[in-house]
């Protein structure tokens, strides 16, 4: 496996356990991203430590989370560490892509936001989002690319609108599929959900108490990780692409995949250990 350059920004923490903990860490700024879309970029660092754990066969469960009282605040309007701007340049402080223009940077960032969709949305291994604190633009987009989300009384999910931009990055096509067409407008309209209202409307998967949220993610990582990994791999798969298409064509998904896991080594060690009375070992083969 290709050795992970990491950065101070964005930790990148495997635990002996299988739990693969993401986060977020500029604390001092909510965990505002650094840059845009380069490749150091938070932007960019999110998805390769995506890939990374979930090419390592010693992780199990991806959690993404924030160092302090953020999850993550989204781009740094007021300036990156990778070049300053003056008012009225690209706020989203692309600077090695100024020379070429705003259609070069705004065609550098559709890369870049649309390559992390899929970094988080396709990898094999379940993720979950710690919402610990404030999710805003880019980072609430990135919660809701995660396959779960907790959350606390402190979590707070807030859109565009203090830079005077739309829902993008993902944003409106999670939304609306979690929340309905009419809460997903709500939201647009308003720029801020609460977490008690997350929860409510289908957003945050639970809500609990902010000192006991990390206990309970770390409980719900351990009852995904006593399940066969194949089986979780291919029913998010399968789950996901349910999402855009007919009952007919997921027929056809669930007929076709059904035989993988049920001919994999996972599936004879389960069978086994059932008939022996003791607790299986996966390997996800």
């Amino acid at each position: 496996m290709q050795q992970l350059e990491t950065v101070p920004y964005l930790l990148y923490e495997k635990e002996d356990n299988g739990i693969l903990w993401i986060k977020f860490n500029r604390p001092e700024m909510l965990n505002a991203a650094v840059g845009g879309a380069e490749r150091t970029g938070t932007l960019a660092k999110v998805g390769e430590y995506m890939r990374a754990g979930d090419d390592d066969p010693d992780v199990r469960v991806i959690v993404l989370t924030g160092v302090g009282r953020g999850f993550c605040a989204g781009l740094n309007v007021r300036g990156t560490d990778l070049g300053d701007f003056e008012p009225g340049d690209n706020f989203l402080g692309n600077a090695p892509y100024e020379a070429g223009g705003l259609d070069a940077t705004r065609q550098h960032l559709y890369y870049g936001i649309t390559k992390l969709m899929k970094d988080i949305s396709f990898i094999r291994k379940p993720t979950v989002a710690m919402v610990n604190g404030v999710a805003a633009g880019f980072g609430m987009d990135m919660a809701l690319q995660c396959d779960i989300r907790y959350g606390s009384e402190l979590t707070r999910f807030m859109s565009y609108h203090q830079v005077g931009q739309i829902i993008e990055n993902g944003g409106a096509y999670y939304l609306t599929r979690l929340a309905g067409l009419g809460r997903a407008l709500e939201f647009s309209f308003t720029g801020n959900l609460d977490g008690e209202t997350a929860a409510e409307w289908g957003v945050l998967n639970r809500l609990v108490p902010s000192e006991d949220l990390e206990t309970e993610v770390r409980a719900l990582c351990d009852r995904i990780m006593r399940n066969p990994p194949l089986v979780s791999w291919i029913n998010k798969r399968v789950i996901r692409a349910a999402m855009d298409t007919t009952l007919e064509h997921t027929a056809v998904l669930t007929s076709n995949a059904s035989p993988i896991p049920g001919t994999s080594e996972d599936a004879a060690e389960a069978r086994a250990a059932l008939g022996e009375r003791r607790e299986p070992v996966f390997k996800g083969r």
